[in-house]
């Protein structure tokens, strides 16, 4: 009797604990991904115009600012600073502080720094649509405006790596490894990155190539790790099993740490460089199929014989096709990275179709299943309607597959063009005529489902969610109890070391919220 009342009571300081955690992390969580819902929605309309723009060049042609030149890399960059950083540093505090167990009392600090890096986006875009933007992809940002940026990353991240120098138990987990990484590789590469092309006057060619090597280590040693992290938190949490296999845990996170310092530099493939830099960047970007395959087959094997639980959760359902695009991504970067496959891809649309694969397929679908299971857990509320969350899925599926098949199709197409030199440059240019058509309608798509998840958060973020005993789940059958009630203590299952049910009664297994 005393060692179930025990169990009882510390199952009770492990939920308060967590509430204090959730309290503490609620206005600067919900800033972040409320924010970065917002200049998602700028970037999907930059994107569409850009896109029908590509395709007839009269649209909006008496808006100066709106021309191709100016709003393509505002669209580009608004993506990946605006939605994609700071729905990043939304996951990264907030599960940090979970895995750690330690509540966050710097909620201002990092709310004041998400406000000046919003502030920083916003000069930045107004800049680029202006006219005065660097023209390096990924850093067209006029260059007063990274130190602002890295200012304000520094003193987001900084107190979750305090969180966990402090944490309790002294034990780390496989999300942990990943989100911890991405902590310490951003900065590297972001100040590498900018240093080396705006700051030091080396020769420009050397700066094309860091710009290049920028794009694929913010993307590989960013993004992956943070998505990887949540998904590898998620699916433990719902399923409430450990991880599959530690050791192939362990195999993916040195496989992505070793191979994707290397990428990037085939885009130079041709150029003035010493010709082995190239190639290392294409064989690198191929070979990120292999902790591809090593995580994707470590989460299918978790999720085996959970079938509905899949189907019925937002958040494992975000999470798994992103995860699948994860996988994909590593198919299409071993295609277009032979030696030809690089002609023809190079200095066509190809390289944006793999770009948009990377931050939106699979950075994304895993940064959404994070949101729909965290933010009913900050706000104490439900979501309003399962409805808008399907259609948020789909839509965001069909067209993200849409974008990426046309854009890698047109940019084969327009490669192949290119290389007929008995051929006229028109030629080459209107190759893919239709493919750019197909990408405008599913961008079209893409914001139309968007506006959905959009005015979902909004609505949460007003706490006007509804407040019920089950969770918003995409089957019509309830499991569980409240969301926000008992839930276990399932962090300790991402370790990989002992199943949960030998610390806990079964009961509590009962209760886990099948989100």
């Amino acid at each position: 009797m005393a060692s179930d009342s025990d169990s009882e009571m510390k199952i009770q300081e492990d939920l308060e604990l967590r509430t204090r955690i959730d309290r503490s992390l609620r206005h600067p969580v919900m800033f972040l991904f409320v924010s970065g819902a917002g200049w998602l929605a700028v970037a999907l309309i930059l994107g569409f115009i850009a896109s029908y723009k590509s395709h007839d060049s009269s649209f909006l042609a008496g808006i100066e600012f709106l021309n191709y030149g100016r709003v393509y890399p505002a669209h580009v960059n608004v993506l990946v600073y605006g939605w994609g950083c700071q729905a990043a540093f939304g996951l990264i505090i907030w599960l940090l502080a979970r895995l750690s167990r330690s509540e966050c009392n710097s909620a201002g600090i990092i709310l004041t720094a998400a406000h000046l890096w919003n502030f920083g986006i916003l000069v930045g875009m107004l800049a680029i649509l202006g006219g005065y933007g660097s023209g390096k992809p990924w850093m067209e940002f006029p260059a007063a405006i990274w130190p602002v940026l890295l200012l304000s990353y520094l003193f987001i991240t900084v107190w979750s790596f305090i969180q966990v120098r402090c944490s309790y138990g002294g034990r780390t987990y496989v999300g942990q490894w990943y989100l911890l990484a991405a902590v310490f590789w951003f900065p590297w590469i972001y100040l590498t990155g900018h240093l080396f092309v705006f700051v030091f006057d080396g020769h420009p060619v050397m700066a094309a190539g860091i710009n290049a090597w920028f794009r694929y280590a913010l993307i590989l040693l960013f993004f992956a790790p943070v998505a990887l992290g949540t998904a590898y938190y998620l699916t433990p949490k719902i399923t409430g099993r450990p991880i599959y296999s530690y050791s192939l845990a362990l195999f993916g996170f040195w496989a992505l740490a070793v191979i994707g310092p290397w990428a990037g530099m085939q885009k130079l493939a041709g150029g003035p460089l010493p010709q082995f830099m190239p190639y290392l960047g294409a064989t690198a970007t191929s070979l990120i199929l292999i902790p591809g395959i090593a995580v994707g087959v470590n989460i299918l094997m978790t999720l085996r014989g959970h079938k509905s639980e899949v189907g019925a959760s937002p958040s494992l359902r975000f999470t798994i096709a992103g995860i699948v695009a994860f996988v994909v991504l590593g198919l299409v970067g071993m295609g277009l990275n032979t030696p030809t496959g690089l002609k023809m891809t190079q200095f066509s649309l190809a390289s944006y179709g793999f770009e948009i694969l990377a931050v939106y397929g699979f950075f994304s679908m895993c940064a959404f299943g994070g949101i729909y299971f965290i933010v009913p857990r900050i706000t104490r509320r439900e979501w309003l309607s399962r409805r808008f969350i399907r259609w948020h899925f789909w839509l965001t599926v069909y067209g993200i597959g849409t974008v990426v098949v046309c854009s890698i199709m047109g940019g084969i197409f327009q490669g192949a063009a290119q290389e007929a030199y008995n051929s006229s440059w028109h030629d080459a240019a209107t190759r893919n005529y239709a493919y750019n058509v197909g990408t405008t309608v599913a961008w079209f798509f893409i914001i139309f489902g968007s506006l959905f998840f959009l005015l979902h958060l909004l609505l949460m973020w007003a706490r006007l969610g509804r407040r019920s005993q089950h969770p918003t789940l995409l089957g019509n059958a309830h499991h569980g109890e409240s969301p926000h009630g008992p839930e276990g203590d399932l962090d300790e299952a991402q370790t990989g070391e002992a199943c949960l049910a030998q610390l806990l009664p079964l009961s509590d297994f009962d209760s886990l919220p099948r989100r």
